[in-house]
């Protein structure tokens, strides 16, 4: 994930670094977003909690009732959404398998919810499973043809997901517009993905259904910022929290405006830490990490970095962080040989352009330059078009002495260097 996914004044010791670069355009203001930082109590929150109280004593009283497990599975994939607590997925994972027993897996809406869990944990095949069980039932087609586009995508099975895609093909239909959105993005046709996604921004705006503003709004900040287009990231995000406080993802979002476009490590920390009160999440550390490398705080960025671990060892994760753990092994000559077998588990989980990417690092990482090159122009070149991925393969084409395929790379990422953030900008320009 994956995910993975702003003022005053910079720290004097940045100024002197950027003195004589051009200074970022200001876009945001604290007064825009001050409110979401310290909102008082969580309606989405609390109306879950109480309608978990209110179907599990109608459940202890009629345990016959299976569908009560669905409810209150539902609801503690709320309190995951806004708590980021891990426990509450698996406790919604526990429901949902309970009730696709008693079932004995006949029941389709209850099969999708669980293989969406799965999904979320990043259990991508065990969810295609659940998704061709549902498909095979027959009930509900267009609906699983929406799962098992999703998953097929994670999967890397991209002729597969077209084909679900096909089926379900309705320009009017908002569901079918973001997955036609999320494809153009896959292929790097991102304007065109904006447009689709758009379309289906203005199916919510006229349906005024607030979940799917919500999603529109959020996601159209994300694919904003792909594109440069800061300032309509920007007043998206602030759409997303004027109708959700809560929400955190688009909180994130501009942090990373802040950090990254207006070099402001001092309030972009603050947001973040604003966040962490309420979601608690590992990857808050690692944005923290970059942000204090960026400031030359390395003391911050390695105790930033140690509490992620120590996150992740604290609370089960499964294969949620992979990725992130693969960069930052891969970065270090003495732990690359830990980023190889990770990236190599992550190939067996989902065996994407993406996936075989972080292979592809961990074997240069590593001083196996050939091997890298290998991989990468086998299952990487022409198949994904994510910065990073890009960043790595100008490396790996440098460490292969093909200096003509690095300079075209370089002049792409030049103009991405908001997606990849202001530690990596140092880097592709050393390219």
């Amino acid at each position: 994930m994956k995910t993975l996914k702003i003022i005053p004044l910079l720290v004097f010791t940045i100024l002197s670094l950027f003195s004589c670069e051009k200074k970022p355009s200001q876009i945001t203001n604290t007064s825009d977003y001050d409110k979401y930082l310290n909102v008082k109590g969580n309606k989405s929150l609390t109306f879950a909690n109480n309608e978990i109280d209110f179907w599990q004593k109608k459940f202890d009283a009629a345990p016959n009732q299976i569908s009560y497990l669905s409810m209150i599975a539902s609801n503690y994939a709320t309190l995951f959404e806004y708590t980021g607590d891990i426990k509450n997925l698996y406790k919604t994972e526990e429901l949902l398998t309970k009730s696709n027993e008693a079932y004995d897996y006949s029941r389709v809406s209850t099969i999708r919810s669980l293989a969406r869990n799965y999904i979320a944990q990043h259990r991508f095949k065990e969810a295609l499973v659940l998704a061709n069980k549902a498909f095979s039932i027959g009930e509900g087609l267009k609906e699983t043809q929406k799962l098992l586009f999703d998953v097929q995508m994670e999967l890397g099975n991209f002729p597969e997901a077209v084909r679900n895609l096909n089926a379900m093909r309705d320009m009017k239909d908002y569901d079918y517009l973001i997955r036609l959105a999320k494809w153009n993005d896959h292929k790097g046709e991102l304007k065109t993905a904006i447009t689709f996604m758009e379309k289906a921004r203005d199916i919510a705006e006229k349906e005024d259904n607030k979940v799917l503003k919500i999603w529109s709004y959020s996601n159209l900040g994300d694919f904003y910022g792909h594109a440069g287009r800061i300032q309509e990231s920007y007043d998206s995000y602030l759409k997303t929290l004027a109708i959700d406080p809560n929400y955190s993802y688009a909180l994130k979002g501009i942090a990373w405006i802040v950090f990254s476009h207006e070099r402001n490590t001092v309030e972009a920390k603050r947001i973040v830490e604003a966040i962490e009160v309420t979601h608690n999440t590992p990857d808050f550390y690692l944005l923290k990490s970059q942000i204090a490398q960026f400031e030359g705080n390395k003391k911050a960025e390695i105790s930033n970095r140690n509490a992620y671990f120590s996150m992740l060892q604290k609370n089960n994760y499964g294969a949620m962080y992979n990725k992130y753990n693969v960069l930052i092994y891969a970065d270090d000559k003495q732990t690359a040989s830990k980023a190889l077998e990770i990236a190599k588990i992550e190939i067996d989980h989902r065996p994407t352009p993406d996936s075989y990417d972080l292979l592809a690092w961990s074997y240069l990482n590593l001083g196996e330059n050939k091997k890298a090159l290998e991989i990468a122009q086998k299952h990487v070149v022409g198949q994904s078009f994510e910065p990073k991925v890009q960043y790595h393969l100008a490396m790996i084409y440098k460490s292969n002495k093909e200096a003509d395929k690095v300079l075209s790379i370089k002049k792409e990422l030049l103009s991405s260097v908001y997606e990849l953030g202001p530690n990596l900008e140092k880097k592709v320009n050393q390219l």
